[in-house]
């Protein structure tokens, strides 16, 4: 009887506590988010590049027009940090793979973005220096140098605690949360820091270079 009993009160519990997890996650299936999420970044992927490549003049390291040098700094801040990024969040809870599998996914993902991120930064830097332009002038600069710092920082806490060598079972458990909510702060703020740079680049070209205001491309890049 004891036994009964205290299975059916683990039952309700367990019940308890599924109702509590489908009420935070708003009940609803995640999959046309999903969809929806990966349309957008299609869409925003091919933006970017008819941007840079058919409005803009395309994409060099080396160059005498300078402007194709910077112009790989959108592309790569786009697809690394917030396109393969999103996909890094994305994937440790999407995909249908053990867990191990799923973490080394999120892992590798994140390391791409930051990479990316970090030569992006640096061909707005090499395109600033060969034309003589002032550094870290403007807010975007100051967040982007801020964001990366804190995308740096987020990537070696988690290959540290989580991957190798690996904090020990509590203390991963105590860190999860803090981790989570610290990753999607900076990618909120790497959202933010992408739009005050199209934003700043579109004001220049509207000032500086003749783009229309209410042209096909300043529509293109408000989109």
């Amino acid at each position: 009887m004891k036994t009964s009993h205290v299975a059916n009160i683990q039952k309700s519990i367990g019940r308890q506590k599924e109702r509590r997890l489908k009420k935070m996650g708003l009940g609803v299936p995640a999959l046309p988010f999903t969809l929806v999420a990966h349309l957008l970044a299609v869409a925003a992927i091919v933006m970017v590049l008819v941007w840079n490549i058919h409005f803009r003049g395309g994409l060099a390291w080396e160059a005498a027009n300078k402007n194709l040098i910077f112009n790989i700094h959108p592309v790569l801040m786009v697809i690394g940090l917030i396109i393969i990024g999103g996909e890094a969040i994305i994937s440790y809870k999407a995909l249908p793979l053990k867990k191990e599998i799923r973490k080394l996914i999120h892992l590798i993902l994140h390391a791409i973005a930051l990479i990316l991120g970090i030569v992006g930064i640096c061909a707005a830097f090499k395109n600033h220096n060969e034309s003589g332009i002032a550094n870290m002038y403007s807010l975007h600069s100051w967040l982007g140098i801020g964001v990366i710092s804190l995308y740096g920082i987020q990537w070696i806490f988690g290959f540290v605690m989580f991957f190798f060598p690996g904090g020990s079972a509590s203390l991963r458990s105590q860190s999860i949360p803090w981790h989570v909510l610290f990753g999607l702060i900076v990618y909120a703020l790497a959202l933010g820091t992408a739009s005050l740079g199209f934003l700043e680049k579109l004001t220049f070209l509207e000032s500086s270079a003749g783009v229309a205001k209410y042209g096909s491309e300043a529509f293109l890049v408000n989109f």
